[in-house]
């Protein structure tokens, strides 16, 4: 059962990796952090656990929606190269940060986290387009903060770097597309930077590597390879404005929950 869980829970990612941009961090870390609950893990580490657990799986739901953008030519790979220097340092100064904050006050944080994104959906709140993407320095700078964000929150940073992108007046394809892209530093940096911050932790479980459990990692990343090319095939074909709305449903009940 702990396995067709995990499997589950890859599809549910997949599709959201790449219908949305997001790499479905959002729904992983909720039900990573109530599975581990249930096993017994110990209650100090087993949110960052989730996290980190969180950001290894999405290194391969980005790998393949990235596949599935850059084939429809819909990758900026200019913006991405750019971000990405950000993120890199901006991940690693986020799990630090994460492996400092008490467990149940990080899932607060988690769950006011996903409200806000949960509104911004539901309502379809966008920011008005500016003059146009900033210089090089103004790209890295967004990518270290959005990397910092996303390694707080176990996610890809779609939920950040769609809008940002959106606003600074690249077509919502291509935001899409290259958030999907920018996922990917986020998840590799982020998830060594958690194996390192946890590595050696005597509270974490067997079958763990620093802060990713490897049996969660495993079951996630079965099934998210196909559905994340499933999801990337559907944002190019459907409006996804009803489903955008029933996620945000389902992030607003889960950061209830976290608060609660």
């Amino acid at each position: 059962m702990e396995y067709l869980l995990y499997m589950v829970l890859g599809a549910c990612a997949g599709i959201l990796a790449g219908l949305f941009g997001v790499g479905g961090g959002l729904i992983i870390v909720p039900v990573l952090v109530y599975s581990f609950a249930a096993h017994g893990f110990s209650p100090e580490v087993l949110t960052q656990l989730a996290v980190g657990t969180s950001l290894a799986t999405i290194i391969f739901t980005s790998i393949n929606a990235i596949r599935e953008h850059h084939r429809r030519g819909a990758v900026n790979w200019q913006v991405f190269a750019w971000m990405s220097l950000g993120i890199l340092f901006g991940c690693g100064v986020g799990a630090l940060t994460a492996a400092r904050i008490h467990g149940e006050i990080l899932q607060k944080i988690i769950g006011v986290f996903a409200i806000l994104v949960a509104i911004q959906m539901a309502l379809d709140l966008k920011p008005k387009a500016s003059h146009g993407l900033p210089g090089k320095p103004g790209l890295a700078a967004a990518g270290g903060v959005i990397g910092w964000a996303s390694a707080i929150f176990g996610i890809g940073g779609g939920s950040l770097t769609v809008p940002f992108l959106s606003w600074r007046s690249l077509p919502m394809q291509q935001a899409v597309a290259t958030s999907s892209a920018c996922g990917l530093p986020i998840a590799i940096s982020g998830a060594l930077s958690f194996i390192w911050v946890g590595w050696g932790d005597t509270r974490l479980p067997e079958w763990s590597l620093g802060f990713v459990y490897l049996p969660a990692l495993v079951g996630i990343a079965l099934t998210s390879v196909f559905f994340s090319r499933f999801g990337a095939r559907l944002a190019h074909r459907l409006p996804p404005r009803v489903l955008k709305r029933l996620f945000a449903v389902l992030l607003a009940g889960v950061g209830t929950s976290f608060l609660i």
